[in-house]
């Protein structure tokens, strides 16, 4: 008998990388495109923690089903930890991440302290229980210039020190490594094994 779990999200990179890891697992995995009725989520938390249960607990409320979503972004020191939880509408949504890519460069002009992190919290919700959550992050800089094409986002410009490149010229092995997303879904796996879903 398959479980069913609800991602979260319409994002199709997404939801691809959560069937690649829970299909295996014996999960049907299904996204917000199989529930159209489902209303527009409001991410009103001010972590990236409380956007990731707010966005699995609408769907485990409604429906009285397993979900799973994240909540990511990037951090940058010399901007205040912007964009934060606003990443992805960070400039507006119909900005697209070449323009925003642009822009981070731009105004990093050439000062010295380039750190930033991504930050990435998965959350899982289920009936009659307490929303379970996973955090962890990864140590960048802000590159001088974009490079590579593969990843999305701020990836061409987001430099890890350890690999000597960005994210964008990483392979996805590579990437998956050291991602903050990757690190968070091994603490999910982890703590799957030994929960009796």
């Amino acid at each position: 008998m398959e479980k069913v779990i609800v991602v979260a999200s319409k994002n199709k990179g997404k939801i691809k990388e959560f069937k690649e890891l829970l299909n295996p697992k014996g999960y049907e995995v299904r996204s917000l495109d199989d529930f159209p009725d489902m209303p527009e989520i409001d991410e009103t938390g001010t972590t990236f923690e409380e956007n990731a249960v707010i966005k699995a607990q609408a769907v485990t409320d409604r429906y009285h089903i397993m979900a799973v979503s994240d909540d990511s972004g990037l951090e940058i020191d010399a901007f205040n930890k912007e964009p934060g939880i606003h990443s992805a509408r960070w400039l507006g949504h119909d900005t697209d991440y070449k323009e925003k890519n642009r822009i981070v460069l731009e105004r990093m002009g050439d000062r010295k302290d380039r750190t930033c992190r991504y930050a990435c919290a998965i959350a899982i919700t289920r009936p009659d229980h307490e929303p379970v959550v996973f955090f962890d992050t990864v140590e960048c800089e802000i590159a001088w210039e974009p490079s590579g094409s593969n990843g999305f986002g701020y990836d061409p410009i987001i430099w890890y020190a350890p690999f000597q490149k960005t994210m964008a010229d990483m392979t996805n092995d590579e990437k998956n490594s050291i991602s903050h997303r990757g690190k968070a879904v091994r603490k999910m796996e982890e703590w799957m094994e030994h929960e009796d879903l």
